[in-house]
């Protein structure tokens, strides 16, 4: 038996997913494969289209083996914090041989290249980035200037053959470094494997090509209706999140957040709301001052982001807030072991590997949610916890309140034939 692994949001499942697992199975070898999957929110710090549970049988449906959940406190992060909490859980699996990500060249050399740089962190790089920082640039922004300045003074142009520059700026290369430093910082036996993206990047808004973005299709679902992504997402997609729809009468957005996140501004103050992560000073005061004149969720992150603080950070302070997620818990789950392993949807060969996990590794799987006060020890039960309440706040923006409670109601879903 050979395991290739994904860390992955399928918001929702389309065919650039489809190639990416079979040409992982194809590159890898392997025989089985397992999708890390956040849940109910994303890394960008917004719901996921539908629920966890929906897209983990869409990920089934479409030949994955085993899916497990991606915490919320991993899930919900920066780059760096996504790939590291991921990374951390597949290696606790303690049965994974390969994780395979998408890249804009399909190339691991320069990429690690890059990781092993930010690991060791050398005296010039960390020169560079302390001085674009103070320029009054976002982490990511400085660091990528940063790297360009230390390999630039190498060689002029490139290094090896590769344009670093280029690289680093392409978005699909930035998570994959994080992947690779992520497994250099904890020692990984996991082998990394990249492959070429295809189709549409991901912040591609139109129906272009068979490999429409997600950004895309979630787009002309909210837009246009889920009629106009037909062709673009495979069968067993479209019927399930056809499926989702007559069920809940509507799709998830962060726009459904707005009364709740601006009576959270208001009442809060900026002294309790500094107390989150990524709240530098100062910020606290600008997400107060903002709340008071917008009137849709656009209006309200535009106005607070800057060079600064980019979008999709103030995006994941504000679910951050919603959740009431604080910097303190954060950083100690971070520091501490993988609390636990929650499958969401497996087929015949997903369940093989259920079982060998349950034989190599020393974390806890969680099949049914009630079952975490027996198996945890109690110092995460706050953790789990928070996954609970990610999951309620989930289906209050669908305007359902008496969806709670879900994930102590809810089964994974297990294929049969």
């Amino acid at each position: 038996m050979k395991v290739v692994s994904f860390i992955t949001e399928y918001n929702p499942f389309h065919f650039g997913h489809k190639y990416h697992l079979e040409k992982s199975l194809e590159i890898s070898g392997a025989t089985h494969s397992i999708a890390l999957m956040s849940g109910s929110f994303l890394q960008r710090g917004e719901p996921s289209l539908v629920d966890k549970w929906t897209k983990a049988k869409m990920a089934v449906e479409n030949g994955v083996d085993l899916v497990l959940e991606l915490p919320f406190i991993y899930a919900c992060q920066t780059a760096e914090l996504f790939a590291l909490g991921g990374v951390r859980i597949l290696e606790s699996l303690n049965i994974v041989d390969y994780l395979v990500f998408g890249s804009e060249r399909g190339n691991l050399q320069p990429l690690d290249h890059i990781a092993q740089v930010l690991v060791e962190e050398p005296k010039d790089y960390r020169k560079a980035l302390k001085s674009y920082l103070d320029e009054g640039l976002s982490f990511p922004a400085a660091r990528s200037l940063a790297l360009e300045d230390y390999f630039k003074e190498r060689n002029p142009e490139k290094i090896e053959g590769y344009d670093y520059k280029e690289i680093l700026r392409q978005s699909n290369n930035i998570l994959g470094i994080e992947y690779l430093k992520a497994l250099k910082k904890i020692h990984s036996k996991i082998k990394p494997l990249t492959i070429k993206r295809v189709g549409s990047d991901y912040k591609e808004e139109r129906l272009k090509s068979n490999f429409a973005s997600a950004t895309a299709i979630r787009k002309g679902i909210l837009e246009k209706g889920l009629g106009s992504i037909r062709d673009y997402v495979p069968t067993y997609t479209y019927k399930l999140l056809e499926d989702f729809y007559i069920k809940y009468k509507a799709f998830n957005d962060l726009d459904n957040y707005l009364p709740i996140i601006k009576y959270l501004l208001l009442t809060m103050g900026p002294a309790e709301i500094s107390s989150y992560l990524d709240v530098e000073a100062g910020l606290e005061n600008r997400l107060v001052e903002k709340s008071f004149s917008s009137r849709t969720m656009d209006q309200l992150i535009d106005s607070i982001s800057t060079r600064r603080y980019p979008k999709t950070r103030i995006q994941r302070i504000l679910i951050h807030l919603l959740m009431d997620l604080k910097a303190e818990m954060v950083e100690s789950y971070y520091n501490s072991q993988v609390p636990y392993i929650r499958f969401l949807a497996a087929n015949k060969k997903g369940l093989e590997l259920l079982k060998l996990i349950k034989e190599r590794s020393q974390i806890p799987i969680l099949n049914k949610f009630a079952h975490y006060e027996r198996l945890l020890d109690e110092s995460f039960h706050p953790f789990i916890q928070c996954e609970r309440k990610a999951t309620d706040l989930y289906y209050l923006g669908l305007g359902i309140v008496d969806y709670n409670n879900m994930d102590y109601k809810t089964s994974p879903y297990i294929k049969r034939d």
